[in-house]
């Protein structure tokens, strides 16, 4: 490089300093122009001795549940919540639902389209480099420059290579990388969301299931007793002791009885066919495993809940929900960036002759570059409708995050009242269940002696049977209440190996 060459090389770089300064100044002084609020990151408050992401609240959350002593405001045990269930079998269906439910499958490939998301924005920091080769021909007219001159041929091999490279000096490209990374902590909260309520449905069918048979148990042996008060009935009727009325009610109260078992047998074969969707598996794989009927678990009567605070950063709705305003928050800054001016590098080098075997020679290398500042004047104020869009777009996106808050708050007080109260009518039930079957015994005793009319069996007959079905369907409830609860505080956090082992 010449002397000459090395002088207009500096002219040339203090040029391009020069212009990114002021372009950097009046961009500056362009955005203060605009009626575009800055966005804060999220920060953390400290509330009860804990961590609380609360940036994006218009309203201070609540700062303890409206609960009785049943519930535990303490830290929230991060644990498998169906282990308290101690149901060996109901762990094996949640592990196989993990591992092939479909809508688990398709949630972790949308976090690895997210996570190739990154390393695609990513990728913009690194120039773009691009070779060729080939050979090229033409023939060119003479009779362009005058009726007798002849025509001109060119030939030549090339070979060389280009490459383009943005300078991310105004951080364009960070923050699209940061939109990035918003939408793939989004994605994974999706995931463990999903993860959650999957979880959820598989327990909360099994115990339906559990719930039906234990009602057809009931059902089947009601029935065995009231054939015996029939064929009571019956013989009473033969001897001359009792009408034929006390025939038909008891008929009509074993009957009944006999005619809800087909249907509770569906109910568990549909159930059954359910559970087996949300396991990502055919029924028939199930049917030997739940054909017979288990005991419900116990309930339990004291649980941790943690603090409202700490739905924040448990539930993964409400994680996903302040993700999304993150990724809102980026674009808003990519819109804004626009404005601002870009610089490019690009070169070239490479080598062309007349003769193949001249391709190498000394005279036959050639190279450029070219540094570029580009910077839009004027769009139609397109950059401007574009920034006054993601603004607004963020500001639905921290409405709906807010929204998002407060019906999971509401969503955890409904599921901690549902529980509550429904274990208190399971207590109120169990003084139901007694009494009918008492009032069953003396029935059927007085009826025996002759001393009362069957019209009192068949009302105490029916009275037993419903109130216990009540308390199944009671039991039942109660513990689909609980895993509503547990969902509703997020379920647990624990990573999964089976997407640790997927994202690697």
């Amino acid at each position: 490089m010449t002397y000459m060459s090395r002088i207009r090389l500096l002219q040339l770089s203090a040029v391009i300093s020069s212009c990114i300064f002021m372009s950097g100044n009046i961009a500056a002084q362009t955005q203060d122009k605009l009626p575009v609020p800055e966005i804060e990151p999220l920060s953390h408050h400290t509330i009860g001795g804990r961590s609380a992401d609360t940036a994006y609240l218009h309203e201070p959350i609540q700062q303890v549940w409206l609960s009785d002593g049943h519930f535990i405001e303490d830290e929230l045990l991060n644990t498998s919540w169906w282990k308290v269930f101690k149901d060996p079998l109901l762990d094996s269906l949640l592990d196989i639902g993990v591992s092939n439910n479909y809508d688990i499958s398709m949630a972790i490939r949308r976090m690895q389209i997210a996570k190739a998301g990154i390393g695609s924005a990513r990728a913009a920091y690194y120039p773009t480099v691009n070779v060729s080769a080939g050979w090229s021909g033409a023939r060119a007219s003479g009779a362009l420059e005058g009726s007798d001159v002849p025509a001109s041929y060119s030939r030549g091999w090339n070979l060389g290579a280009n490459m383009s490279w943005e300078i991310d000096i105004f951080g364009k490209l960070s923050s699209k990388v940061k939109q990035s990374k918003a939408n793939y902590r989004a994605s994974r909260a999706e995931y463990t969301g999903i993860m959650v309520s999957l979880r959820a449905q598989i327990a909360e069918t099994y115990f339906q299931i559990r719930m039906w048979q234990a009602e057809l148990t009931v059902a089947r042996k009601h029935a065995e007793r009231q054939l015996t008060v029939l064929n009571i009935a019956r013989d009473r009727y033969a001897a001359g002791l009792a009408s034929m009325l006390d025939v038909s009610q008891a008929s009509t109260v074993y009957y009944s009885t006999v005619a809800s078992i087909p249907m509770l047998e569906n109910s568990i074969h549909t159930g059954i066919n359910s559970l087996a969707v949300l396991m990502g598996e055919y029924p028939a794989n199930f049917y030997s495993l739940l054909k017979e009927p288990k005991p419900m678990p116990e309930l339990e009567y004291h649980i941790y809940t943690g603090l409202p605070m700490d739905l924040l950063s448990r539930r993964p709705d409400l994680i996903e929900a302040r993700d999304k305003v993150d990724a809102a928050a980026a674009a808003l800054g990519i819109a804004r960036k626009e404005y601002l001016p870009s610089l490019t590098i690009e070169g070239s080098i490479g080598t062309s002759a007349r003769n193949l075997e001249d391709m190498f020679k000394g005279n036959s290398y050639t190279y450029s570059i070219a540094p570029t500042l580009s910077w839009t004047v004027f769009d139609g104020l397109g950059r401007k409708y574009n920034v006054e869009q993601q603004r607004l777009e963020l500001e639905n996106s921290i409405d709906s995050y807010n929204l998002t808050v407060m019906n999971a708050v509401q969503e955890t007080d409904n599921a901690m009242s549902t529980y509550i109260n429904s274990l208190r009518h399971i207590q109120a039930l169990e003084e139901v269940m007694k009494w009918s079957s008492e009032a069953e015994d003396k029935a059927i005793s007085l009826y025996r002696s002759g001393l009362s009319s069957f019209t009192d069996v068949a009302q105490a007959m029916v009275n037993m049977l419903e109130a216990q079905n009540n308390n199944i369907a009671a039991r039942g409830d109660a513990l689909i209440s609980l895993v509503t609860l547990y969902k509703a505080l997020g379920g647990s956090w624990q990573t999964d190996e089976y997407v640790q082992k997927t994202l690697r």
